[in-house]
Protein backbone atom coordinates (compact mmCIF):
# COMPACT_ATOMS: atom_id res chain seq x y z
CA UNK A 1 0.00 0.00 0.00
CA UNK A 2 2.81 2.37 0.95
CA UNK A 3 4.79 1.63 -2.21
CA UNK A 4 1.92 2.73 -4.46
CA UNK A 5 1.31 6.06 -2.76
CA UNK A 6 4.13 7.95 -4.58
CA UNK A 7 2.74 6.79 -7.93
CA UNK A 8 -0.74 7.89 -6.95
CA UNK A 9 0.72 11.18 -5.78
CA UNK A 10 2.39 11.74 -9.14
CA UNK A 11 -0.77 10.78 -11.01
CA UNK A 12 -2.81 13.17 -8.88
CA UNK A 13 -0.31 15.96 -9.45
CA UNK A 14 -0.35 15.44 -13.23
CA UNK A 15 -4.15 15.34 -13.24
CA UNK A 16 -4.59 18.46 -11.14
CA UNK A 17 -2.09 20.37 -13.22
CA UNK A 18 -3.73 19.44 -16.51
CA UNK A 19 -5.26 22.57 -18.02
CA UNK A 20 -3.48 24.88 -15.57
CA UNK A 21 -1.00 27.63 -16.31
CA UNK A 22 2.52 26.44 -15.50
CA UNK A 23 3.35 29.90 -14.14
CA UNK A 24 0.49 30.63 -11.77
CA UNK A 25 -1.35 27.26 -11.61
CA UNK A 26 -4.65 28.84 -12.69
CA UNK A 27 -7.03 27.19 -15.10
CA UNK A 28 -6.93 28.76 -18.57
CA UNK A 29 -9.90 30.92 -19.54
CA UNK A 30 -10.44 34.29 -21.19
CA UNK A 31 -10.38 36.13 -17.88
CA UNK A 32 -7.14 34.68 -16.53
CA UNK A 33 -5.49 34.55 -19.98
CA UNK A 34 -4.03 38.00 -19.39
CA UNK A 35 -2.53 36.93 -16.07
CA UNK A 36 -1.01 33.75 -17.51
CA UNK A 37 0.31 35.58 -20.58
CA UNK A 38 1.77 38.24 -18.34
CA UNK A 39 3.66 35.57 -16.37
CA UNK A 40 5.13 34.17 -19.58
CA UNK A 41 5.82 37.53 -21.17
CA UNK A 42 7.58 38.87 -18.05
CA UNK A 43 9.67 35.70 -17.77
CA UNK A 44 10.76 35.98 -21.42
CA UNK A 45 11.45 39.69 -21.05
CA UNK A 46 13.72 39.06 -18.06
CA UNK A 47 15.56 36.38 -20.01
CA UNK A 48 16.05 38.73 -22.99
CA UNK A 49 17.46 41.41 -20.67
CA UNK A 50 19.87 38.91 -19.12
CA UNK A 51 20.98 37.69 -22.54
CA UNK A 52 21.16 41.17 -24.03
CA UNK A 53 18.60 40.24 -26.69
CA UNK A 54 15.78 42.45 -27.93
CA UNK A 55 17.04 45.56 -26.16
CA UNK A 56 16.59 47.97 -29.05
CA UNK A 57 13.93 50.66 -28.75
CA UNK A 58 10.69 49.94 -30.60
CA UNK A 59 9.86 51.70 -33.86
CA UNK A 60 7.05 53.54 -32.11
CA UNK A 61 9.40 54.85 -29.43
CA UNK A 62 11.83 56.02 -32.10
CA UNK A 63 9.02 57.70 -33.97
CA UNK A 64 7.72 59.56 -30.95
CA UNK A 65 10.99 60.95 -29.65
CA UNK A 66 12.66 63.04 -32.41
CA UNK A 67 15.31 65.53 -31.39
CA UNK A 68 15.18 69.22 -32.29
CA UNK A 69 11.57 69.01 -33.37
CA UNK A 70 11.26 72.65 -34.37
CA UNK A 71 14.28 72.40 -36.67
CA UNK A 72 12.44 69.83 -38.77
CA UNK A 73 8.88 71.13 -38.45
CA UNK A 74 7.61 73.91 -40.69
CA UNK A 75 4.94 76.46 -39.86
CA UNK A 76 2.90 75.16 -42.80
CA UNK A 77 2.86 71.63 -41.43
CA UNK A 78 1.90 72.76 -37.94
CA UNK A 79 -0.87 74.94 -39.39
CA UNK A 80 -2.21 71.97 -41.37
CA UNK A 81 -3.05 70.21 -38.11
CA UNK A 82 -6.02 72.54 -37.79
CA UNK A 83 -7.57 71.19 -40.98
CA UNK A 84 -8.14 67.63 -39.80
CA UNK A 85 -7.28 65.25 -37.01
CA UNK A 86 -5.81 62.84 -39.57
CA UNK A 87 -3.22 65.46 -40.51
CA UNK A 88 -1.82 65.07 -36.99
CA UNK A 89 -1.85 61.28 -37.06
CA UNK A 90 -0.02 61.14 -40.41
CA UNK A 91 2.69 63.54 -39.22
CA UNK A 92 5.52 62.16 -37.04
CA UNK A 93 5.95 65.60 -35.48
CA UNK A 94 2.18 65.91 -35.07
CA UNK A 95 1.97 62.61 -33.24
CA UNK A 96 4.79 63.61 -30.94
CA UNK A 97 3.30 67.04 -30.06
CA UNK A 98 -0.20 65.61 -29.65
CA UNK A 99 1.19 62.90 -27.35
CA UNK A 100 2.87 65.61 -25.28
CA UNK A 101 -0.48 67.37 -24.98
CA UNK A 102 -2.26 64.16 -23.98
CA UNK A 103 0.29 63.65 -21.21
CA UNK A 104 -0.82 66.96 -19.69
CA UNK A 105 -4.36 65.54 -19.61
CA UNK A 106 -3.24 62.12 -18.35
CA UNK A 107 -4.76 60.39 -21.37
CA UNK A 108 -1.66 59.47 -23.39
CA UNK A 109 -2.70 55.81 -23.31
CA UNK A 110 -5.23 56.59 -26.06
CA UNK A 111 -2.51 57.64 -28.52
CA UNK A 112 -0.20 54.84 -27.41
CA UNK A 113 -2.96 52.29 -28.02
CA UNK A 114 -3.80 53.75 -31.45
CA UNK A 115 -0.13 53.64 -32.48
CA UNK A 116 0.27 50.07 -31.20
CA UNK A 117 -2.75 48.99 -33.27
CA UNK A 118 -1.28 50.61 -36.38
CA UNK A 119 2.00 48.82 -35.76
CA UNK A 120 0.17 45.51 -35.29
CA UNK A 121 -1.68 45.87 -38.60
CA UNK A 122 1.63 46.28 -40.44
CA UNK A 123 3.03 43.07 -38.95
CA UNK A 124 3.35 40.04 -41.25
CA UNK A 125 4.85 37.40 -38.99
CA UNK A 126 2.20 35.23 -37.26
CA UNK A 127 4.44 34.85 -34.21
CA UNK A 128 4.96 38.61 -33.93
CA UNK A 129 1.25 39.24 -34.45
CA UNK A 130 0.43 36.92 -31.57
CA UNK A 131 3.07 38.44 -29.28
CA UNK A 132 2.12 42.05 -30.08
CA UNK A 133 -1.60 41.36 -29.79
CA UNK A 134 -1.12 39.85 -26.35
CA UNK A 135 0.96 42.83 -25.23
CA UNK A 136 -1.69 45.28 -26.50
CA UNK A 137 -4.33 43.35 -24.60
CA UNK A 138 -2.30 43.38 -21.40
CA UNK A 139 -1.38 47.05 -21.72
CA UNK A 140 -4.64 48.61 -22.86
CA UNK A 141 -7.62 46.22 -22.78
CA UNK A 142 -7.20 44.19 -19.60
CA UNK A 143 -9.26 45.49 -16.69
CA UNK A 144 -6.15 44.93 -14.56
CA UNK A 145 -4.07 47.42 -16.55
CA UNK A 146 -3.50 50.97 -15.24
CA UNK A 147 -3.44 52.09 -18.90
CA UNK A 148 -6.82 50.57 -19.80
CA UNK A 149 -8.54 52.51 -22.60
CA UNK A 150 -12.23 53.36 -22.61
CA UNK A 151 -14.20 51.03 -24.90
CA UNK A 152 -17.73 49.68 -24.65
CA UNK A 153 -18.63 46.27 -23.26
CA UNK A 154 -19.59 44.76 -26.62
CA UNK A 155 -16.22 45.57 -28.18
CA UNK A 156 -14.39 44.27 -25.13
CA UNK A 157 -16.35 41.00 -25.36
CA UNK A 158 -15.47 40.66 -29.05
CA UNK A 159 -11.79 41.06 -28.21
CA UNK A 160 -12.01 38.52 -25.39
CA UNK A 161 -13.55 36.03 -27.80
CA UNK A 162 -10.61 36.57 -30.18
CA UNK A 163 -7.96 35.83 -27.56
CA UNK A 164 -7.50 32.12 -28.37
CA UNK A 165 -6.57 33.03 -31.98
CA UNK A 166 -5.24 36.61 -32.04
CA UNK A 167 -4.94 38.38 -35.40
CA UNK A 168 -3.72 41.73 -36.70
CA UNK A 169 -7.21 43.26 -36.84
CA UNK A 170 -8.70 42.04 -33.57
CA UNK A 171 -8.52 45.57 -32.09
CA UNK A 172 -9.98 47.45 -35.07
CA UNK A 173 -13.29 48.28 -33.38
CA UNK A 174 -11.57 49.35 -30.17
CA UNK A 175 -9.12 51.47 -32.15
CA UNK A 176 -12.00 53.17 -33.96
CA UNK A 177 -13.67 54.01 -30.65
CA UNK A 178 -10.45 55.45 -29.20
CA UNK A 179 -9.89 57.43 -32.41
CA UNK A 180 -13.41 58.88 -32.12
CA UNK A 181 -12.78 59.79 -28.47
CA UNK A 182 -9.56 61.64 -29.29
CA UNK A 183 -11.13 63.32 -32.32
CA UNK A 184 -14.19 64.48 -30.41
CA UNK A 185 -12.64 65.48 -27.08
CA UNK A 186 -8.85 65.81 -27.13
CA UNK A 187 -8.29 67.25 -30.62
CA UNK A 188 -10.34 70.47 -30.14
CA UNK A 189 -8.67 71.09 -26.78
CA UNK A 190 -5.26 70.53 -28.35
CA UNK A 191 -5.88 73.22 -30.97
CA UNK A 192 -6.83 75.67 -28.20
CA UNK A 193 -3.99 74.65 -25.90
CA UNK A 194 -1.04 76.89 -24.96
CA UNK A 195 1.23 74.09 -26.17
CA UNK A 196 -0.01 74.30 -29.75
CA UNK A 197 -0.40 78.10 -29.75
CA UNK A 198 3.15 78.64 -28.51
CA UNK A 199 4.51 76.16 -31.06
CA UNK A 200 2.77 78.03 -33.88
CA UNK A 201 4.11 81.32 -32.59
CA UNK A 202 7.70 80.07 -32.46
CA UNK A 203 7.51 78.59 -35.94
CA UNK A 204 6.14 81.79 -37.49
CA UNK A 205 8.58 84.06 -35.66
CA UNK A 206 10.99 85.77 -38.10
CA UNK A 207 14.54 84.51 -37.91
CA UNK A 208 16.88 87.25 -36.74
CA UNK A 209 19.76 88.12 -39.04
CA UNK A 210 23.15 87.13 -37.74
Amino acid sequence: MESSSPVKGRQLSETTRRGLCRCCRRRHCCFCWCCCSCCTWNRLARKRRRDGVGCKVSSISNLESPLNLEERLTAEEAASWQWSFDSILTSPAGRRVFMEFLQTEHSEENMSFWLACEDLKREQSPEQISEKAKKIYLDYISILSPKEVSIDAAVRETINNSLPSPDAHMFDEAQAQVYALMHRDSYPRFLRSPLYKSLEQRLTMPVADT
